[in-house]
């Protein structure tokens, strides 16, 4: 049993859960594993990782505390700036019009920290110029 993931559980002789399990790699053991840098390239501003929270397509990719799963949204009438920072004085870093695609992957305050579209620009959008996205 030395080496699982988990423990192993006894439920009162009905049956025993295996012994090994899919988080245990044999041929590891005392293998030291770095990381080595960004195995990811893109252009400027168009990553979607902070210091604490990056997209869960970049798991594996980038070392951070949480990665999410993108909520898509809508820019509503009158489109929106995406903007640096979190705030309605940070620099604008585009205009996004009416209708365009944002997939949010964080929420604080009355701001969404997200990407424009797939593969856009990452910035921040009020949360007040967002819809949901029709199905």
């Amino acid at each position: 049993m030395q080496g699982l993931s988990a423990p192993i559980f006894d439920f009162r002789g009905s049956h025993q859960l295996p012994t090994v399990d899919s988080h245990v790699r044999d041929g590891y053991s005392g293998v030291t594993f770095t990381l080595a840098g960004p195995g990811v390239t893109a252009q400027a501003g168009h990553l979607p990782v902070r210091g604490d929270l990056a997209h869960i397509k970049l798991a594996g990719l980038y070392f951070v505390p949480h990665y999410a799963v993108p909520m898509p949204r809508v820019i509503g009438a009158g489109g929106a700036e995406l903007r640096k920072a979190a705030q309605d004085s940070a620099e604008a870093i585009a205009s996004l019009a009416a209708g365009q695609s944002f997939n949010v992957l964080d929420v604080a305050g009355r701001w969404a920290w997200g990407q424009a579209g797939e593969d856009g620009l990452v910035g921040y959008v009020p949360l007040a110029a967002l819809e949901e996205q029709d199905a």
